[in-house]
This record gives structure tokens, C-alpha cells and sequence, in this order.
């Protein structure tokens, strides 16, 4: 008679799968470890279950790590809480919340998925079953247009231009502090970064000279 390990004992007792356990085992890894150098042997060894198991609830490597880096990205999301309501506070201090947000999340998951440029067969499979409408950017722009729809922008505002400044300007900050190396910069204070956002670099009677 076959021996259960205790993890897939605890988790049967628990009510948990062992895809769910694999996943969660895995997600943890990363969140603790990052993604290189992941291997089926060490997942299946955290997991307390033979290594061939993971193929009897995964197609393959690739779609383990790819659904925990999923889990990874909500887990981390949770944590970070709630992103303002369109009406609700100033859109200054709503702002700034988005962009403290995303720093925190790109701080987080840039050096996960920094560890997958070398496979990318897993970021093929994450894209295929992450849901684009939870991205942090999609929901920033959703947030920006519902403030043009209630009036508190202008109606001419470019809320995707602004939304891709804002999601470059996290994504600038994180980099150079992974890879000072290579880009010596100084990302300016967030609150300069929502001022720029909000009232642009030209003053209102210069609106007018520029390009269309």
C-alpha cells in the first residue's frame, strides 16, 4: 500500500486539490525566490508529491509556472488593496494612489517575469489565461475615462497617452533599481510625475501652437 506524503495528506484533508496545491506551492517559490531557475523536481519536492504528478493535472512545466505567476499577480494585487472610485476624493490624491499602486505592483512582479525573457513559452501561456481587463493599466485608464465622462477632466483629455506615461514612469523607477547598471536615472517624486499628468508642461494660451 502506497504511502501519502504528509502535504498531499493535509491538503486532501483540507479539501484542496493537488493542482491548487502545485499552484500555490509554485506561487509561493516566486514569491519567495522569483522564477529562474524553477524546476518540475523542486515544485514536486516543496509539494511533498512525486515528481510526475504535476503531469496528471498540468499539460506541461510551462502551465504550471504560468498559472502560478497568475496567482502570484492577484495575490499581490490583493495585498496592495482597493484603487479609488471615479467621483470619489481629488484627482490629485486619486492619482497619485494609482501611481503609488503600480510602483508597489511593478516592484513586486517586474522581477518575476524578468526571470521568464529566456522562456517564453510560459508568457505565452500566462497571456493566454490572465484576463486583461484585471491589468492595473486597463483599470487605470478605466479610471481616467469614467473622470472624463463625470466632468472632472476635459473632454479632449488623452487618458490613454497619460495612462501609458504613468504605467512607463513605474516601470522607469522599478528597472534602474534592478539594473542600476545599465540606467543610471533619477525618476522624479511621484507627486511632480501626477502634476505633470494633470496639468502638462505648456500654460493655457500656448495650447493652441501645438501640432495636432
Amino acid at each position: 500500500m502506497a504511502v501519502m506524503s504528509p502535504r498531499k495528506a493535509a491538503a486532501q484533508r483540507d479539501g484542496q486539490s493537488l493542482h491548487d496545491l502545485l499552484v500555490e506551492t509554485a506561487q509561493k517559490m516566486i514569491a519567495t525566490h522569483g522564477t529562474t531557475g524553477m524546476t518540475v523536481r523542486e515544485i514536486a519536492r516543496l509539494a511533498g508529491v512525486a515528481d510526475g504528478v504535476l503531469y496528471n493535472h498540468f499539460s506541461d512545466k510551462e502551465e504550471l509556472v504560468a498559472r502560478a505567476l497568475l496567482e502570484h499577480v492577484r495575490t499581490t494585487e490583493a495585498e496592495l488593496g482597493e484603487l479609488p472610485v471615479a467621483g470619489e476624493g481629488t484627482l490629485t490624491g486619486n492619482l497619485r494612489r494609482h501611481v503609488e499602486f503600480g510602483l508597489a505592483l511593478h516592484k513586486a512582479l517586474v522581477p518575476a517575469f524578468s526571470g521568464l525573457v529566456g522562456q517564453p513559452k510560459v508568457l505565452e501561456r500566462f497571456a493566454e489565461i490572465s484576463e486583461r481587463s484585471g491589468y492595473w493599466r486597463d483599470r487605470l485608464v478605466a479610471y481616467l475615462e469614467a473622470e472624463r465622462t463625470l466632468g472632472r477632466l476635459r473632454v479632449e483629455s488623452e487618458v490613454d497617452a497619460t495612462a501609458a506615461m504613468l504605467v512607463g514612469y513605474c516601470h522607469a523607477s522599478v528597472l534602474t533599481t534592478l539594473f542600476p547598471h545599465t540606467a543610471p536615472l533619477d525618476p522624479p517624486p511621484v507627486n511632480a510625475v501626477v502634476a505633470a499628468a494633470l496639468h502638462g508642461i505648456a500654460p493655457p494660451d500656448a495650447e493652441g501652437d501645438t501640432e495636432a
